[in-house]
């Protein structure tokens, strides 16, 4: 028998995926894996007004990228379709009639003006004005009208907006929160929220309730900033005479400094991304950093969202996804902000990059070279990754390592006035005659010859090893100098040292 826990990702298709957006979809999908559930992808796209093209297809691009693709869902299928919204207009017309022949809603046929001068003339008097069980009845709806004038209004076409309707006497709604535990929100507060535009779409509220009944959601796992809603999603809920889901609202993703919420300006401030993947804008011709373009692992990028408000209860940090699907647990979900720091994501993918086999890295790093390593082996791939993947944050660094495909054609000129003293062309010149006599030139021959040669003639480390790495590699830092000579080989080695003393001296 296959689980009951049904759990959706609901983004709306207004621009780039926000990592707060995949951190949700991970929580849902690893809180489906974990009990055999079922992980949908559904767009919430009824606000045409917002919509931007491209985004449904960056929103299912930047799951695939993560590895948390949907079970069920837009392009995935299923048998709950359609998984648009726009394309559920029959149900929500059907669902809304059913809430105004109960009495649960109602019309209303007030212009914007009419309660923008209502609003006005509250914050004149130092109050805030909205529409609730205080005022619905001195405006124009279904219920302050007669049903003649209602009904001339349709036949006239006058649009409306249909609203949900509060309690006339005040009471106390419960949202039991899986992370929060119990809150309490009184009617009082609440105003009669719109269901239903002018247009005929839905509103959020309505359609994310219709939807997640429709589709057997069994936990809404959803963003902090939607809790104020939940006490209308309850009532709702008893309105349409049916079991609500289980909710769990996620903290919010706190910007690394100050206060609020982690922004995009913050990203472009900071020089680092927000979004899973490069987004470029049509309406703008901005493009902003993705993860995926700077070189970021998807392993990493996972690793650090489900940190950001998640703690396993231990000091491990390093989860694979299957680790995090065994271990995830709603209950361990905290309820303050997390606080969003860039570095972690670079340390995330520094072990990323170094842990298991390495080999798995020799194709990726062929296609970082861009053409340049197309013709090298797998042993000469893997020598590079060796020598580098303790040095290097992202795989492309590499590649962009020039010295890796040629002798040197400048040198660091800094370091040659610091380093390169009137004696150095004749130790490096020495040091080529002990190179040229080494039979096994690998790694662990040349350093041994190497602190010999220093030891016979007294000199320290600084007199010799700066002054070979600058020659054979024309800068001050990089892998082993031994492991480097080792995988240019004795003629290459040899060639490059000679060059760089004619130079320099």
């Amino acid at each position: 028998m296959s689980s009951s826990i049904r759990v959706r990702f609901a983004p709306s298709p207004t621009g780039p995926l926000h990592l707060g957006g995949v951190r949700t979809a991970l929580y849902n999908y690893l809180f489906a894996k974990k009990h055999g559930g079922t992980f949908i992808l559904r767009i919430e796209d009824t606000d045409q007004t917002r919509f931007v093209e491209g985004a449904e297809d960056y929103i299912r691009e930047a799951l695939d990228w993560c590895g948390i693709a949907p079970d069920e869902g837009v392009k995935a299928g299923g048998d709950f379709g359609p998984y648009k919204q726009s394309e559920r207009s029959d149900l929500y017309q059907e669902e809304i009639q059913r809430l105004l022949e109960s009495g649960a809603a109602y019309k209303a046929f007030d212009a914007p003006e009419d309660m923008a001068a209502k609003r006005s003339e509250a914050e004149a008097k130092g109050e805030v004005w909205q529409y609730d069980a205080t005022t619905r009845m001195g405006m124009r709806n279904s219920l302050s009208l007669s049903e003649e004038e209602v009904s001339q209004l349709e036949a006239d076409g006058h649009p409306y907006t249909v609203r949900f309707k509060m309690p006339d006497t005040a009471r106390e709604v419960l949202v039991q929160d899986e992370i929060r535990g119990e809150i309490r929100i009184s009617t009082h507060v609440l105003d009669d929220k719109v269901l239903m535009k002018t247009d005929g779409l839905p509103t959020y509220h309505l359609a994310n309730v219709v939807d997640d009944h429709h589709m057997r959601i069994s936990h809404v796992i959803r963003g902090e900033e939607w809790l104020p809603s939940a006490p209308l999603h309850v009532l709702l809920y008893e309105a349409f005479g049916w079991d609500a889901p289980k909710f769990a609202h996620l903290p919010l993703i706190l910007k690394p400094t100050g206060n609020g919420k982690l922004s995009k300006r913050d990203g472009d401030k900071g020089g680092f991304p927000i979004f899973p993947l490069e987004w470029n804008d049509a309406a703008t011709g901005n493009t902003s950093m993705g993860y995926r373009e700077q070189g970021y692992l998807p392993e990493a990028f996972l690793n650090m969202l489900l940190l950001l408000g998640w703690s396993g209860g231990d000091d491990e940090e390093l989860y694979t996804l299957e680790e995090a699907i065994a271990a995830f647990d709603l209950q361990r979900v905290v309820k303050a902000g997390a606080r969003f720091n860039p570095d972690k994501t670079l340390w995330f993918n520094e072990q990323y990059l170094r842990q298991g086999d390495t080999s798995r890295w020799i194709n990726p790093l062929k296609t970082a070279a861009e053409g340049k390593m197309d013709s090298w082996s797998d042993g000469q791939c893997q020598a590079v990754l060796d020598m580098f993947l303790e040095r290097v944050q992202f795989l492309h660094e590499i590649p962009a390592t020039d010295y890796m495909f040629g002798a040197p054609e400048a040198y660091d000129e800094k370091l040659v006035r610091k380093k390169w003293k009137p004696e150095t062309a004749g130790y490096l010149n020495d040091l080529a005659e002990v190179l040229r006599g080494i039979e096994a030139f690998d790694s662990a021959t040349v350093e041994r010859e190497f602190k010999a040669f220093l030891e016979e003639r007294e000199l320290g480390f600084g007199a010799v090893l700066l002054p070979f790495r600058l020659v054979l590699t024309g800068t001050g830092g990089g892998p082993s100098m031994f492991d480097f000579a080792a995988f240019l080989g004795k003629a290459e080695t040899l060639v490059r040292l000679e060059k760089g003393v004619a130079a320099l001296s």
